[in-house]
Order: structure tokens, then sequence, then C-alpha cells
């Protein structure tokens, strides 16, 4: 898996990575070469006092010492310039993958381990890419390079490269494969945080609502603690990995000096090929470790390479057409044909044999109990689910038929949690029309009863609006985003019951501005207050994701038992109040 995403990703900067594997090749070549320079100095330089050679071969060895340098640097700039536009791509990807992700998908992976995906598990991938590229040619050549020019200085002597080379191997490996599942919990575990710290986030006033800070500071506190008791298990590994390398190292320096010093003194071996063979199983070690530690890495890129491409691959239900209607025949309509939905392995469906028309300019309000499924029913217009069976036709045409920007300018969709985005009121009202002139947006904002709150902001439209819209009340984050759908000029307004969060007096203006300056427009509303949907052209009563009654509020109240105890619960709600 994560061989495929690095060549996949890879493939467009392959002559960066080119540039990487020439510079790093005459890095090392440098490198392998100095320790033979730096032996012609002492045993036919400094032991015969020619100062003249002395000087010569330094001033090469110091010109070979700055072009290995050079080289270095070079080799790594390419491959900061690779790696960093691979993480680029891998996260415009995802991302892209994800804004097409329908609601089913969102939940299936969780908001909190997209965004892990997205960001730690792509900063996983682009470090290794950059290790990799630094490392690739040098770690090898300095290991196989190392041997073959300490052979050259004393064949002697190899025994000890025989012995050190598997023993390193060997303890590298033993750590490795227990990081591989330490790894792929860590990365679990780092999603319960983020979900955990999102949802806190998010819900900052209902936790301080119902006064549970110390819960939930311990339940962040125990996914806490479960990352660290993770982490510190990796990091033991680490700490014993290194010591265990650096003490391979060291005694086969000493075994070199050891068994080195008995072949000087017996005259078989001179003292500068001495210590150049010391400085190549240096390299020859160092080869090694690079590579473990290029090993080391390369189990957390390898999960984190896993989760990404389990993001890319994942399909939408979502499909666009092959054959996709642009234009609608009868914009504004919408028709429910036995409509059933059921989510994936549920028992029983939300909806079943919904059948209901709208016709263009109407207002159709939908009412039920509290998991009637309504919510459910007003997403299958602007497509946020598929029907499981039947048909959802919006402007004549089959919504899986419709290409999906055709169908969703067409509709504007208040949702019944409005969400604001961080910038001003203009920005945030312009998302429904890029191009819509101060004149609409104060249009907007009349009809969705929104302009007297704006106009004493200070800014006016230019005023600020936080993350969420948490600096705005609830209803005025109500109106705003009922003004956003509106500035859309759409065929079909959605409310799912956009209204609650709005006083009698407000909620009543509002509706009779939306009826009077909009008349074109289908409007479907979704409400639990029976005095918002009154002067509704037909009330769809929902029963346990059945269609319990159709009619107009005066027709209902006389044939349907439902909407009657509905009705009358509120009417003696409101005479009690």
């Amino acid at each position: 898996m994560l061989v495929r995403l690095l060549m996949r990703y890879l493939r467009p900067y392959r002559w960066l990575l080119a540039g990487v594997l020439v510079f790093q090749l005459g890095s090392a070549l440098a490198m392998l070469y100095l320790p033979s320079l730096n032996a012609d100095i002492i045993d036919k330089g400094v032991s015969v006092g020619d100062t003249g050679y002395i000087w010569r071969t330094g001033g090469f060895m110091l010109t070979v010492s700055l072009g290995q340098i050079v080289a270095a640097v070079i080799a790594t700039y390419f491959a900061a310039r690779a790696a960093m536009q691979v993480g680029r791509d891998l996260r415009d990807d995802v991302y892209g993958k994800v804004s097409a992700f329908s609601e089913r998908e969102i939940s299936r992976f969780g908001a909190g381990s997209l965004i892990t995906r997205n960001t730690n598990d792509v900063q996983q991938v682009q470090m290794l890419t950059m290790m990799s590229a630094t490392m690739l040619v040098t770690a090898p050549l300095l290991a196989i390079g190392g041997v073959v020019m300490a052979l050259r200085q004393d064949v002697g002597l190899s025994w000890l490269i025989a012995v050190s080379v598997p023993v390193l191997l060997i303890i590298a490996g033993a750590i490795i494969s227990r990081m591989v599942p330490l790894f792929r919990s860590f990365q679990t575990k780092l999603d319960a945080v983020n979900r955990i710290m999102r949802e806190q986030l998010t819900g900052v006033r209902v936790v301080r609502a119902f006064v549970r800070e110390d819960i939930e500071a311990e339940r962040f506190r125990e996914a806490n603690t479960d990352i660290m008791v993770v982490g510190r298990k990796i990091g033991s590994l680490f700490v014993v990995l290194f010591p265990l390398a650096m003490l391979v190292l060291n005694v086969t320096v000493v075994g070199v000096i050891w068994f080195g010093a008995i072949e000087v003194d017996a005259g078989n071996v001179q003292i500068g090929t001495l210590l150049a063979f010391m400085q190549y199983i240096g390299q020859i070690l160092m080869g090694v470790l690079m590579a473990s530690f290029m090993t080391v890495m390369i189990p957390r890129a390898a999960v984190s390479a896993e989760r990404i491409s389990e993001v890319l691959a994942s399909e939408s239900t979502l499909v666009e057409p092959t054959e996709p209607v642009l234009d609608l025949p009868r914009p504004g309509e919408i028709a429910f044909e036995g409509v059933t939905f059921a989510y994936p392995e549920a028992e029983h469906p939300v909806l079943s044999d919904v059948t209901f028309t709208a016709r263009p300019g109407q207002t159709v309000a939908v009412i039920g109990s509290t998991g009637a499924g309504k919510t459910t029913l007003i997403s299958l217009i602007p497509r946020l689910f598929d029907a499981t069976a039947g048909a959802v036709r919006v402007g004549g045409v089959d919504v899986r038929d419709v290409e999906l920007e055709a169908l969703w300018s067409g509709i504007g969709l208040v949702p019944q949690r409005p969400f604001l985005f961080a910038g001003t009121v203009a920005s945030n009202l312009r998302l429904g029309q890029e191009d819509a002139t101060d004149a609409d947006l104060w249009r907007a904002l009349e009809i969705a009863q929104a302009s007297d709150f704006v106009s004493q902001m200070d800014g006016g439209l230019e005023a600020r609006i936080a993350q969420g819209g948490t600096n705005v009340s609830g209803g005025q984050r109500q109106r705003l985003a009922i003004a956003r759908a509106i500035v859309r000029r759409p065929h079909v307004l959605v409310f799912d019951d956009s209204f609650s969060a709005l006083d009698l007096t407000t909620d009543a203006r509002l509706r009779q501005a939306l009826w009077r300056e909009l008349p074109e427009v289908t409007k479907i509303v979704v409400a639990q207050r029976v005095s918002t949907v009154t002067g509704a052209d037909a009330i769809l009563v929902l029963e346990d994701g059945r269609v319990a009654g159709l009619g107009t509020h005066e027709q209902l109240l006389e044939t349907n038992q439902t909407y009657r105890e509905i009705a009358e619960s509120q009417l003696a709600v409101e005479a009690g109040a």
C-alpha cells in the first residue's frame, strides 16, 4: 500500500528525485573517498615528512569535502521540495474525496478520524518521503561501499565487519517488528483524542450548562493517557535501539584498535591504513543505522498510508450519473414516489413508501414526532442521501440523473443546526451567491427578519462572525442562515426546523415575508410547532417513517387523528402557559 501510494504521488516529481539521486550519489562517493585520502596523508606525507604531498593531498581533500557538502545540501533541498509537494497533493486529494462524501461515508469514518488522516497521517508519509530521498542512496552506498573500501585497506580485519553488521541487523529487526502494531494503535488512539477534543470544543456550551467540565476532563484524560502509554512503549523501543547500535559501533571500533594495533606492531599494516579502516567501519555501521532508522519510520508511514488509501479508495454513494441532466423541465417541482430509505445494517427503514408532490410555488410542511424521519426526508431532496427504493424527483427528473452542481444550484437548504463560517456577515451570505450585490444581501436580510440586528452590529455587512457563529444568538444564526439560502435565489427552499429558535412574532413575520416576497419559490418546511405550518398549502404528517396524513390544516384537523393530537397537545401547552 505504501509503495503504491508513493509511486503514484512521486511520479510527477521524478526529475526532482533524479536530481536527489545524482547529488546523493556524489555526496556518498565523496564520503567514501575521504578516508583513503586521510590514510595517504598519514602514510605518504606525515610518516616520511613530505610536506609538499601533505599540502597537495590536503588541498584536494578539502575540495572533495566542500563538494560533498554542496552535493548534500542540494540533494536535501530537492528532497524537501519533492516531499512537501507530495504532502500537498495528498492533502488536496483527501480533501477533495472527503468533500464528495455523503453523510453516510462521513459518519462511517468519523470527522475526527478524517481530520487526523488529512493532517498527521499525511505528515508521516511526507516525512518518510523526505528521509527516503535523502538516505536512499547514502545508506546502501555507505554500507556496501564501506565494505569494499575497508577490504581494500586490510582484508585481515574484515571478520570484524562480518560479525558486527549481522548483529546490528538482528537487533534492529527484533525491535522494529514490535513497533508495527504499536504504530497502528497510536494512530487509532490519536483519532480518539482528536474526536473528544473536537466534541468538547463544539459542545462547550452544553458541557458548561450541565456542569460536566470535570467529567469531560476525565474523559479526555483517559484518552490522553492511552495515547501516552502507547507512545511511551514506542519511545522505549527507540531508547533501546540507538544505545544498542552505538554499543555495537563502539565495540567494533575497540576491536579494530585492539587487533589493528597487533597488525601495526607486526608491520603488516600502516597507521594511516588502520585509521582509514576505522573510518570505514564507522561508515558501514552508520549506513546500517541509517537504514534501520528508515525501517523504523516505514511501519508508521505504512499504517498512515493504509489509512489514507482507505479514504481515497472509498467511493461516495452519491455517484455522478454517466449522462447527467443539466436542465430541469419543471423547476421548483418536488415529487416523492414510493420512497423508502434505510441506513446500512439497520433493522427497520427510516422512511417507508413516502409519496407526495410539491408544485412550483407551493408551501409543503412536514410535521411529526421526534424520530419520525423528517430530517431524513428533506435530506433526500438535495441528495445528501440516496433513496433505498422509489424515486425522488426535482424539477421532473430523478435526482440520481441530475448533475450534482445543477441540482444543488436550484436548492437553498437551511439545516436544523445552521453553521456560520469565520468571516463577515457579507462573506457568509455570499456563500449562496458570490456575485450578490449589497442590495441583494440587504433584501435577503429583510425577508429573513435579520436586517435590524445586522444594521446595529459594528460594521453592518462587514461585521465579524466567529467560527460557527458563536458570537451571535441562536435565533440570529438561524435568520442569517435563512438569508444565506435566499441570496442563492433557488427554485426550492428547504427549511429543516429552521424557525425553532425564533419567537412566535418573528416566526410569523418571517413566514409572511417569505410567502409574499418569494411566491414563485417552492418551500419545504419541517417544523415542530403547528403554528408554523397552519398556512401551508399542504401538510405532510409523518409517523414512524410513513405518511400518516396529507392535506391542509383544516382538513387534517377533521380527518387525521395523529395531526389532531399534535395540534391539541400544543394548544393545551400554550393555553397553560
